[in-house]
């Protein structure tokens, strides 16, 4: 994270004070809306009891649990990020977005330029370039992709499997540009269906390597891959149906959200929105966390 990112942008019009002031508030709202209310409430419990179960587990629990635990940590820590976005701007500071709707990615590249953004840029400006980045072959930008995340995943925490995630998304990073090397011309790779499949694998292949980084150990890793794969003879469905449903809806609500906005911004999204819907959103919000108040868990990222 660069000192200029936490200085006022000069490039924008500064807004009035008043505008400024209830911009940051609606943020804030929103931020803590997303971590309370569908994080903590609604997809921590089953994300839990996955990773805690110390049995094999049926394939739709386990995707349940793994896809759970996606959302949860996007809503935790895209939440905790526009927080401080939004209480930043009351004061009146401009801090550059930290997540740019990336569940709707289209390959890993793309997603590492819409996921923890302030991270992302300190790895590809302090390591990836002074490393030669690209400038020395094909060969030395796949080593220096793998050395990059290898760091990133062992800055999350001294584990190996934290590793593993790190190497996971490498390897991807590195797979992605031998495909585009040998398909660059073809025409076919920009049809609008080819995309929406390819951000769906590319989703796919995140949440795979989030069974790592959740993961207390590598055999509950390999218990939740077995039953992911469908490889296990047997399986304990132990979620209930409520539960299920309950974070099916949660998130394809959020990969449709993130389909429908990630050529877009939230700005602009509440220029457009009606006053009336947009003052009925907020006020719903705020009834959801006065709920849910009691719900409440630590950040995620606080522990790193």
């Amino acid at each position: 994270v660069r000192a200029a990112d936490f200085l006022p942008q000069a490039a924008q019009p500064p807004a009035p004070q008043a505008g400024r002031f209830i911009w940051g508030l609606l943020l804030m709202t929103l931020g803590l809306f997303e971590k309370t209310v569908l994080a903590d409430t609604m997809l921590a419990g089953s994300a839990e009891k996955i990773f805690a179960y110390g049995g094999p587990l049926a394939g739709l629990d386990a995707w349940t649990g793994v896809l759970a635990f996606s959302s949860q940590i996007f809503f935790d820590f895209a939440g905790y990020s526009t927080c401080a976005i939004g209480a930043a701007l009351c004061l009146g500071f401009h801090l550059k977005d930290n997540f740019r709707f990336p569940y709707a990615a289209v390959g890993f590249s793309d997603f590492w330029r819409r996921w923890h953004i302030s991270l992302s840029t300190f790895l590809r400006d302090y390591l990836y370039i002074p490393l030669g980045g690209n400038r020395s072959g094909a060969l030395r930008a796949a080593i220096n992709l793998m050395i990059v995340m290898f760091i990133g995943g062992l800055w999350h925490g001294a584990a190996w499997t934290f590793v593993v995630w790190g190497l996971i998304h490498g390897s991807c990073l590195v797979l992605e540009r031998v495909l585009r090397a040998f398909f660059k011309d073809a025409s076919w790779t920009n049809a609008l269906g080819v995309q929406f499949m390819l951000g769906l694998g590319t989703y796919a292949a995140v949440c795979f390597a989030w069974v790592f980084f959740r993961a207390t150990d590598f055999p509950t890793a390999a218990r939740l891959v077995q039953a992911m794969a469908g490889v296990l003879p047997r399986g304990d469905a132990i979620l209930p149906t409520r539960e299920i449903l309950q974070v099916g809806l949660v998130t394809a609500g959020l990969l449709g959200a993130h389909w429908l906005l990630r050529n877009t911004t939230m700005e602009a999204v509440v220029a457009k929105t009606p006053r009336w819907l947009l003052a009925g959103t907020w006020t719903v919000m705020i009834c959801g966390i006065l709920l849910t108040q009691e719900n409440g868990n630590a950040f995620i990222y606080f522990q790193f």
